[in-house]
């Protein structure tokens, strides 16, 4: 078959080269290598086939080429592959040209209107309506960016505070109004979890992407692979991006006004002095703005030393942080969450000035016919109980609108859910759903808390009961010193009181062991702890080790009284509730060489449905006390213990706190300073009374405060109390309480002439 030379298939070429006296001189591999360095230049189709006579042209130049081109040592070849492979790098590393702003008409309008950036660059975060309180507060974060200024700002939960926050830090630092902008939370995880948000938003936000391609084009080039920021060039030059956990810098592009913008995290409590960063000129910038979003937790609001600490760092660390001489612009979005907390000090007026504090509501007027809303209120909690939902709640008040929302005044008239019809309705649902709640939350008046009728101790009524007297001063008018061990895993907690006759008291030492050398500290966050300080023993070994060191200090120790009398503690109760540590505790009791002051303890928990003490049986050898009880005991844990009525002696210790200074049966503190009390304060008042009906009577039953952990030193003023009414203290008109008669002992002699005269008669 006849073969055109200038239109031959790629495999005929091979066959056809290899068919001459020299054999084999071309493969497949080859001949593909060849076609795509020469291109067109060897075919006349296309590429489709092959022409002979230009194919062999071609092999000819290369021929020639390589006969004249200079010989290359190793040396030279290898420099030339690794210039080619810096080329490669560099070329791979540089984001090349920067995209043209897509609208530069509404990013220079949006410059100086923050409530432009936030609609032009966030449709979809804040796509409803705004509300006036929503207008002032975004005036007052523009005020505080552009010119200067603190500002706090109280709004209700889901009104987009967090949002606005987000949006101005990204508003200073992509127009440049301030180089170094420090987000804080109310703990660093909270503050990691907006500075996520924030990168989301320059990494996948396609408005921003549009118009300020100077700082988010190098980052949207990273492809969010952190590790690319070291090496990125634009036009061979460093970005010096840096795109870690807690903290931005945005790319440095010449003629930026984001150039090297800085943004980094940290929660309120942690380490906030002295932030600044170095410039690539080798200038050193500080924070210019600070935005702190919602600042306190539900455990902090409900802490007095919290609250307070917060308060400090944020007057002294935060507002330093600018420098010498410098002030610093503030933003603080937050919620009230209990009354006096931190949120509220910060927003009065009074105090603090200086944040301009705004409160906004959801509610500013309430509906006035409430008897409508009363039958909406029966009428939703009958569907949610049926049906799960509350349709025929809203077709009822869809039918009575009009008179249903007569008088109410709501600040956001487009936040309702899809299953409601007005703001109105939501609010109103939310109060139904969850009053306390409801008063906070999203209306930033939070209710105070009713804890039952009686009076109830607080934080500042125990820091102000004090009598001015030294550490471990003893009165002259006491006559007896006890001592209280609560046993814990971690620590024992210790309280020290003196008692005179009527059941006036004195703390004069309380404290953990071991010493945590600081004045506010939790259970939970306990350093050094008994396994530490004992690290050979184990659980028990190291309570033992311990007890015996505690102890030790204390019950050999002299007490001088006033009148230069020397004192010892009487009577030493230990906690022996706590089911690890019991067998222990009672070993312990026995062996000691204080055993005949020591005694293990069980508070019980008698409420007003349980048997009272009084009611309770004497057996043979019992000693019976005012609401506690010493059994008589043998076997395995054969010694006298005491058990004791809890509910009873923590409702006798607060009303002992409630009694004016001066007046008998009160208990004070010693010091002068309040402020040193905060913690044991807070363990004081970590409980709260419940006046409760059963079996014909009525008693107090105490419940812990869901925000508080800690109430050891109240359990260890209680074991005081009940450790002195065992030596004998009484409360004057409690005829209950007076001791026994002890029992005359009659010898045996005696015995003996009682009988002859029975018998004589």
């Amino acid at each position: 078959m006849a073969m055109n030379p200038s239109k031959l298939k790629p495999i005929d070429i091979v066959r056809l080269v290899n068919s001459t006296q020299l054999q084999a001189v071309l493969n497949d591999r080859q001949l593909r290598r060849h076609r795509d360095r020469a291109g067109f230049r060897i075919t006349d189709d296309g590429g489709q086939s092959l022409n002979l006579f230009k194919y062999a042209a071609w092999l000819r130049e290369q021929l020639l080429v390589r006969e004249t081109a200079p010989v290359q040592t190793y040396e030279s070849k290898k420099a030339a592959v690794r210039n080619r492979n810096i080329a490669l790098a560099i070329a791979g590393r540089d984001i090349g040209e920067l995209p043209e702003v897509v609208d530069p008409e509404r990013k220079k309008l949006a410059e100086r209107s923050f409530r432009l950036f936030c609609e032009s660059y966030f449709p979809e975060t804040f796509r409803l309506g705004w509300s006036k309180d929503h207008l002032k507060a975004i005036n007052k974060i523009e005020t505080a960016v552009l010119r200067g200024g603190l500002f706090a700002l109280a709004m209700p939960r889901g009104s987009g505070k967090s949002s606005l926050a987000e949006a101005a830090c990204l508003w200073s630092m992509l127009y440049g109004h301030r180089e170094f902008v420090m987000l804080i939370g109310a703990t660093e995880s909270a503050a990691l979890e907006t500075l996520e948000s924030i990168k989301t938003e320059l990494d996948v936000n396609e408005l921003l992407g549009e118009d300020f391609p100077e700082a988010v084009f190098p980052i949207q080039s990273l492809d969010g692979i952190a590790n690319r920021c070291a090496g990125q060039l634009y036009k061979g030059e460093r970005t010096r991006i840096v795109w870690t956990s807690n903290e931005i810098v945005l790319p440095t592009i010449a003629g930026s006004k984001a150039s090297g913008a800085v943004i980094r995290v940290s929660g309120i409590t942690g380490r906030i002095r002295g932030m600044k960063f170095k410039k690539p000129n080798g200038r050193s910038i500080r924070p210019g703005l600070v935005v702190i979003d919602d600042p306190q937790t539900s455990e902090s609001a409900g802490s007095l030393e919290q609250t307070r600490k917060r308060v400090r760092v944020l007057a002294g660390d935060i507002l330093g942080l600018a420098g010498p001489g410098e002030k610093i612009s503030g933003i603080m979005p937050c919620t009230i969450i209990r009354p006096g907390d931190m949120a509220e000090q910060i927003l009065s007026k009074e105090k603090h000035p200086e944040w301009n504090g705004e409160r906004t509501k959801m509610l500013y007027k309430f509906p006035s016919n409430t008897k409508l809303w009363d039958e909406y209120a029966d009428l939703r909690a009958e569907g949610l109980r049926c049906s799960g939902d509350i349709h025929e709640a809203t077709e009822f008040y869809a039918a009575h609108r009009a008179e249903m929302d007569e008088g109410a005044e709501v600040a956001w008239a487009d936040r309702f859910n899809h299953d409601e019809i007005s703001a109105i309705q939501h609010a109103m649902n939310l109060k139904l759903q969850d009053e306390v709640a409801f008063w906070s939350e999203y209306q930033n008046e939070p209710l105070p808390e009713d804890l039952g009728s009686e009076e109830q101790l607080s934080i500042d009524g125990v820091i102000h009961k004090l009598n001015g007297r030294g550490h471990l001063d003893v009165p002259v008018g006491c006559n007896r010193i006890t001592m209280f061990v609560d046993i814990q895993k971690a620590l024992l907690f210790y309280v020290v009181c003196a008692w005179e006759d009527d059941f006036t008291g004195y703390v004069i030492d309380y404290g953990a062991y071991p010493d945590q050398r600081r004045r506010y500290f939790s259970l939970a966050d306990a350093n050094p702890t008994l396994q530490s300080v004992s690290p050979r023993d184990g659980i028990e070994g190291s309570i033992y080790t311990g007890l015996e060191k505690l102890t030790g200090d204390y019950l050999g120790r002299e007490f001088v009284r006033d009148d230069g009398a020397m004192m010892k503690i009487e009577r030493c109760l230990v906690d022996a509730n706590w089911g690890a540590s019991t067998d222990v505790v009672y070993q312990f009791c026995r062996q000691s060489k204080y055993s005949n002051i020591i005694l293990p303890s069980h508070g019980r928990y008698i409420g007003a449905s349980s048997k009272p003490m009084s009611e309770y049986k004497k057996a043979v050898g019992d000693r019976i006390g005012h609401n506690w009880r010493m059994p008589n005991v043998a076997g395995k844990r054969a010694i006298r213990h005491v058990l004791f009525d809890t509910n009873y002696w923590k409702t006798f210790i607060h009303s002992r706190f409630l009694v004016s200074m001066g007046d008998r049966g009160c208990l004070s503190l010693w010091g002068r300073e309040p402020e040193a009390h905060l913690l044991f304060a807070e363990h004081l008042t970590a409980e709260y009374r419940v006046k409760t009906e059963g079996r014909g009577r009525k008693v107090d039953e105490w419940k812990m405060r869901p925000e508080n952990n800690d109430n050891h030193w109240l359990d260890g003023v209680v074991g005081c109390a009940v450790a002195a009414s065992m030596c004998g203290a009484v409360l004057p008109g409690t005829d209950s309480q007076k001791p026994a008669k002890a029992k005359t002992r009659l010898k045996l002699s005696e015995l003996q002439k009682q009988r002859k005269k029975t018998e004589n008669l």
